[in-house]
């Protein structure tokens, strides 16, 4: 028994090195994330800044985006070098699944807003704006336990001052997460997480 465990052990390590380098990194484990319920599905280097200096960066801000886009395209432009733009996680619609595409000690760009971006972590969802069917009790669930963590991470109250939408950002030309995201219910499920 324990010969045939080693030999699965040795075959699973030898599978996985044929693997890509971007295959591998998708299959991180959970271990890798801020938030334990995430997978690590990691943006381009190019579309993020690592902080600086040797004290935790301050966070004062969760910003909730609609991406207008499915949550593998969205993933997939955060890979993107070309693109210059991510999130820190990504929330499917159908099942809640969280993905971590930048650690919350770097600073994704997301806002649209330098000093935003410096002080907030972001949280795209997927769907567009304006067809609420994306907007699902699950992704509300799991997103809500998401900001709650984060909220209790940086000692953020959960209120609608520290949880802003990416429209109300100075300087956005963005309306997401649009007249559908229902706020009452969001908060009301972070407070409750």
């Amino acid at each position: 028994m324990r010969r045939r465990r080693i030999l699965h052990g040795a075959a699973v390590t030898a599978a996985a090195a044929l693997l890509p380098a971007s295959v591998r990194a998708v299959a991180s484990p959970a271990a890798a994330t801020d938030y334990p319920d995430a997978q690590w599905q990691p943006a381009s280097a190019s579309n993020w800044t690592p902080s600086r200096g040797s004290s935790p960066r301050r966070v004062d801000l969760v910003v909730i985006h609609v991406a207008q886009q499915a949550f593998t395209e969205t993933v997939g432009i955060f890979r993107n070098a070309a693109k210059k733009v991510s999130a820190h996680y990504v929330v499917r619609s159908g099942d809640g699944f969280v993905a971590q595409c930048v650690r919350e000690d770097g600073i994704a760009w997301h806002a649209g807003n330098w000093e935003y971006n410096a002080r907030s972590i972001g949280i795209e969802h997927e769907g567009w704006i304006d067809e609420p069917g994306y907007f699902t009790p699950v992704m509300y669930e799991r997103s809500a336990l998401l900001t709650a963590g984060i909220c209790e991470r940086y000692g953020l109250p959960k209120d609608r001052a520290h949880i802003i939408g990416h429209h109300e950002v100075p300087g956005s030309d963005h309306t997401d997460p649009g007249d559908s995201w229902d706020w009452d219910r969001y908060i009301r499920l972070v407070n409750a997480a």
